[in-house]
């Protein structure tokens, strides 16, 4: 598809301009809750934060734009869903208690 904009006003231009920037939002908008949805709160993730190891934490709340997860060590981080990969689930042996961890807000 061609666009001719050389015929455009500069008011028209700069119009023209915010509505494209604003459909570039909701297009964002559309592409992190896609990959938000692909998690769910309460699940194990990691992410690799630069100049830090891997962190490995649970997924405890979605945000505008990031999801909320706490590491192991308690640190709390604002991650954006591309970043974040699933931690498989181990089966425990018969007979071994887990560890439960209660998280408050």
């Amino acid at each position: 598809m061609k666009i001719d904009i050389d015929q455009l006003t500069e008011e028209e231009l700069i119009e023209l301009n915010h509505r494209i920037v604003e459909r570039l939002k909701i297009i964002e908008s559309f592409h992190v809750h896609n990959e938000m949805m692909e998690f769910t709160p309460g699940e194990k993730v990691s992410f690799d934060p630069p100049g830090k190891g891997r962190q490995i934490g649970t997924l405890v709340k979605f945000n505008k734009k990031t999801v909320t997860v706490i590491t192991e060590s308690g640190q709390k981080w604002n991650v954006s869903p591309h970043l974040l990969s699933k931690l498989k689930k181990v089966k425990s042996k018969k007979g071994k208690s887990s560890k439960v961890v209660k998280l408050y807000e």
